[in-house]
């Protein structure tokens, strides 16, 4: 099943329509609003340096799941 979703809101131009695994292997830069200079300090803060490996962080990881909890109650 073909899923599709609009992801000029999240994502830089050049990489809107790229496939899912290319977009996980683009450096954090491809994310909108994540510059140059910011996705090198995220590189050099947590050694993080594609899509996927921010998602997969797992500092990231805990705080979604601990936001995602206050906002349950």
């Amino acid at each position: 099943m073909a899923i599709t979703a609009d992801l000029s809101k999240v994502l830089d131009k050049a990489y809107q329509d790229k496939s899912l695994e290319e977009i996980l292997d683009a450096p954090v830069e491809a994310l909108a609003g994540v510059s140059v200079s910011g996705g090198k300090l995220i590189r050099d803060a947590l050694g993080v340096k594609t899509i996927g490996e921010l998602g997969r962080n797992k500092y990231f990881r805990a705080a979604q799941s601990l936001a995602a909890l206050a906002d349950a109650r």
